[in-house]
C-alpha cells in the first residue's frame, strides 16, 4: 500500500508547568486544549488549524490522523503523540505510537542538539525555514496562565480575542515549525534512523506513560519533617550570629571571617573542609558551620519535584528522555533525575525505621536516632518509589558492564575470562598490576590493600585517563597518595595492553576515515565519512556492533599540543550551550563506543524484559526497575533473561544482580 506522510506541529494551553511537572500531568489536567494545529499532508504547503476558534478538522487530515499506512512527523513526536491521544479521547493511545516519527530523535541520532531551533541553526537552515524567534513570548502570552492585573480586568488566561495581532502571528509561528521540521527531515533523509532505534522510541514512550508509583505519607511526611528542621536550624543560626538573615552567603561568610574561620568562600567542599578541623575553630563558629551544611542540603528538592510530576493516580510519568546523550544515545533522567538519585547507606530495620518515622512526620524523633535530619530525608529520596498495589519491585542491575564491554571490544582475553569464571576483577587487576597471587587479596591477609587501587583504576582508566581521572573517580579519597597515582597508571597499562591497543586503533581508524574518504574497519567498528553534499551534511560515523552509528558532525582534524593530528567535529558546548568544535581522541573515543554498546545491551534486555511479562517502570544506566506482581516477582528469572548472550556480539559475557522489595533502593 502506499506509503503517506503527515508533518504536525500544535500549540496547547494547560495551568500545569511544563517544564516542572512533565509532559503527562500537563495534558492530563482538566484545562487542556489543543489551541492550533498546523500540518503538511505529503509535502503539501502548510496549513494551520484555528481550534481554538472552532475550526473544523477538514476529513482528509482526520483520515491522514488514523490512516496506518500514514507516517506522521513531528518535532518531539511525544507530545503530539499524546496531546492529539487525548484531545482524540483515544482508549489505547499506545496502539498509533508506532506511526509516529520524531524528527527531534533524527537529530539526535545524527549528532545534533535537542532544541527545534538550535538544530535548525547548527543545519544552517535558510532565514525563511528556521523557528521563528518571537515564539517563547507568544507561547508565555497564550499557553500559560497569566497574572492578575488592574489592567487585563483580572483575568487569569489571555484568549486570542484580547491581542488579535498576536494571535495571528502565534498562527504564523505554528505553521512556520511545521516549515522548519519537514526541513530538518529533508536534510537528515541521507541518514535515516535504524527501525531498531525506531523501536525502542516506541517502547520508550510506552514506560513513559506507564510510570512508577510514588508514597504520597512518606512524600508529604519527607517535605514536613526538612520544613520543620530547616526553620529550626535557621533559628538556632539566627541565635549564634546574631544575623538577621543567616542563609546570607555575604552576612554568614563575614562572621565567620570575623571568628577567625580562615575561610573564602562557602561552597559545599568548603564548609566541609573547615569542618574537617573543628575542634581548631570557636565552637559556635563549628556549630555555624554545621547547620550551614545542614541548611545547604537539597534533599527536600527531589520531593518537590516528585510533588510537582506526580499525577492524580499517584503515578510520576515522563522520567525518562530517550536519546537523552546523543552522543552515545544513552538515555537521560527528567523531571525527578533518576539517573542522579542520592545514595542509600541505610539498610534493613534502619532504613524501615526512618520510612516509618518520615510519614509519622516525626522530625525529632529522625534527629534522635539518625542525627541529621536532612542526611537521612537525603537517602529516603529512593524509596519514595514504590510498587502499585499488589506488586513487588524487581530490580536488576547490570555486573561491571562497561568493564565487560571494553575487554570485550579490545580482546583483553584475561579480563573476559576473569568474568567469565569468579569475576572478581578488582582483586584480579590488583593481581595483574602487582603481580601477586589472585588467592592472597583477600581479607586478613595485607595483600588485600592492594584491592582498592585494582578497583580504583579498574573504574577510572579505561579511557585512557591518568593520574587525575584517579583523582575525579576518588582515589585520594580512598587513601591513597598523589605520589603513588602515576605508578598506577603505569602499571594498570601495562596489564592491559589490549585496551591501550585499542584507544590508538580508534583514533587512527578515525583520522583515516575524515583524511581519505575510505572506511576503516577495526575491533569489529567501522569508521567512515558520509556525506551529503547536496543537503550540506558531513559526518565521521562509527557502525556498532549492535547495527546503530555514532555521529560526528563536520568532522575535521588539527594539530594537537604534541604535533600530532587531532581530531575536531561540530557539538554542544554544555558550559557555553554554543554549537562549536570540539576535539577528541582515542580514549574518549572508545569511552564513545564502550558506553554505546553497553546502551545497546540494556536496549536489548529492556526488550526481552517486556516481551517476557516483566514491565519496566524505570532504568537507570545499566539498572532495570521491574514492576511485577507478587506471585510473579522472580529475581532469578529476570537476572536469567539479563544474562542471556547478545546475538550480536558473541563472546561478550554477560551477568547480572539484583533484588525483589516494596520499594526502591540501592542494595
Amino acid at each position: 500500500m502506499p506509503i503517506h506522510h503527515l508533518s504536525v506541529d500544535i500549540e496547547t494551553y494547560s495551568s500545569v508547568p511544563i517544564a516542572k511537572s512533565g509532559l503527562y500531568k500537563y495534558v492530563q489536567s482538566p484545562d487542556f486544549e489543543i489551541l492550533l494545529l498546523a500540518y503538511s499532508l505529503d509535502g503539501a504547503p502548510v496549513e494551520t488549524l484555528d481550534l481554538a476558534a472552532g475550526a473544523a478538522v477538514p476529513p482528509a487530515l482526520w483520515d491522514a490522523l488514523w490512516d496506518p499506512c500514514c507516517v506522521k512527523h513531528a518535532y518531539n513526536a511525544a507530545f503530539e503523540w499524546y496531546c492529539l491521544s487525548k484531545w482524540a479521547k483515544l482508549e489505547d493511545p499506545a496502539a498509533w505510537l508506532p506511526q509516529w516519527r520524531c524528527t527531534m530523535l533524527h537529530g539526535l541520532y545524527c549528532g545534533y542538539t535537542a532544541g527545534l531551533d538550535a538544530t535548525g541553526k547548527a543545519l544552517g537552515l535558510p532565514q525563511e525555514k528556521q523557528k521563528l524567534a518571537t515564539g517563547k513570548a507568544l507561547i508565555k502570552y497564550f499557553c500559560t496562565p497569566c497574572a492578575k492585573t488592574k489592567s487585563n480586568g483580572g483575568r487569569t488566561r489571555n484568549l486570542p480575542h484580547h491581542d488579535p495581532a498576536k494571535w495571528e502571528l502565534f498562527k504564523e509561528y505554528c505553521r512556520q515549525d511545521v516549515v522548519t521540521e519537514m526541513e530538518i527531515e529533508r536534510r537528515l533523509s541521507g541518514f535515516p534512523v535504524p527501525g531498531s532505534v525506531q523501536s525502542e522510541w516506541v517502547r520508550d514512550q510506552v514506560i513513559n506513560a506507564r510510570g512508577v508509583a510514588m508514597d504520597r505519607d512518606l512524600v508529604s511526611g519527607a517535605l514536613y519533617c526538612g520544613e520543620t528542621a530547616a526553620e529550626a536550624a535557621l533559628s538556632e543560626a539566627r541565635e549564634l550570629t546574631g544575623l538577621s538573615n543567616p542563609n546570607s552567603r555575604e552576612q554568614l561568610l563575614t562572621w565567620l571571617q570575623a571568628k577567625g574561620v580562615p575561610i573564602a568562600d562557602l561552597r559545599g567542599e568548603t564548609v566541609e573542609d573547615a569542618l574537617g578541623h573543628a575542634d581548631s575553630l570557636d565552637p559556635d563558629a563549628a556549630r555555624v558551620l554545621g547547620l550551614r551544611q545542614e541548611l545547604s542540603k537539597t534533599s527536600t528538592k527531589k520531593y518537590d519535584a516528585i510533588v510537582s510530576a506526580m499525577c492524580s493516580d499517584g503515578r510520576t510519568r515522563g522520567l525518562l528522555q530517550f536519546y537523552g546523550a546523543n552522543r552515545t544515545g544513552r538515555w537521560a533522567g527528567r523531571l525527578v533525575q533518576v539517573q542522579n538519585l542520592p545514595r542509600t547507606y541505610l539498610h534493613g530495620g534502619m532504613l524501615d525505621l526512618a520510612r516509618s518515622l518520615v510519614r509519622r512526620r516525626d522530625p525529632d524523633a529522625l534527629r534522635l536516632v539518625y542525627g541529621s535530619v536532612s542526611d537521612t530525608l537525603s537517602q529516603l529520596v529512593r524509596t519514595a518509589f514504590v510498587p502499585r498495589a499488589g506488586c513487588s519491585f524487581v530490580d536488576a542491575d547490570f555486573s561491571a558492564i562497561e568493564a565487560r564491554v571494553i575487554a570485550w571490544l579490545a580482546g583483553e582475553e584475561w579480563v573476559l575470562q576473569v568474568f567469565r569464571t569468579h569475576g572478581r576483577i578488582y582483586e584480579a587487576a590488583a593481581s595483574q598490576m602487582f603481580s601477586v597471587p589472585l588467592e592472597r587479596i583477600v581479607k586478613g591477609n595485607p595483600e588485600y590493600t592492594l584491592r582498592q587501587k585494582g578497583k580504583v583504576a579498574t573504574l577510572a582508566l579505561g579511557y585512557q585517563g591518568g593520574s587525575g581521572a584517579l583523582v575525579a573517580m576518588g582515589a585520594l579519597r580512598m587513601g591513597l597518595s598523589e605520589e603513588e597515582l602515576p605508578d598506577i597508571v603505569s602499571r594498570w597499562r601495562q596489564a592491559n595492553p589490549a585496551i591501550v591497543r585499542c584507544w590508538k586503533a580508534l583514533e587512527q581508524a578515525a583520522v583515516q576515515a575524515i583524511e581519505t574518504g575510505r572506511a576503516c574497519t577495526t575491533h569489529g567498528l567501522v569508521f567512515a565519512r558520509e556525506a551529503d553534499i547536496e543537503n550540506g551534511q558531513d559526518f565521521l560515523t562509527i557502525l556498532l556492533p549492535s547495527g546503530r552509528k555514532l555521529y560526528y558532525a563536520k568532522p575535521h582534524l588539527g594539530i594537537n599540543q604534541w604535533g600530532g593530528k587531532a581530531i575536531s567535529y561540530y557539538g554542544m558546548n554544555q558550559a557555553s550551550k554554543k554549537w562549536e568544535p570540539t576535539d577528541t581522541y582515542g580514549g574518549k573515543i572508545t569511552e564513545n563506543c564502550v558506553q554505546a554498546i553497553a546502551r545497546d545491551c540494556l536496549a536489548v534486555n529492556i526488550e526481552r524484559l517486556e516481551q517476557a511479562g516483566y514491565p519496566v517502570v524505570f532504568h537507570i544506566h545499566d539498572e532495570v526497575v521491574l514492576e511485577v506482581e507478587k506471585g510473579r516477582a522472580d529475581l532469578d528469572a529476570a537476572i536469567r533473561i539479563m544474562s542471556k548472550p547478545i546475538t550480536w556480539a558473541p563472546g561478550l559475557p554477560m551477568a547480572a544482580d539484583g533484588w525483589v522489595g516494596d520499594y526502591f533502593t540501592k542494595d
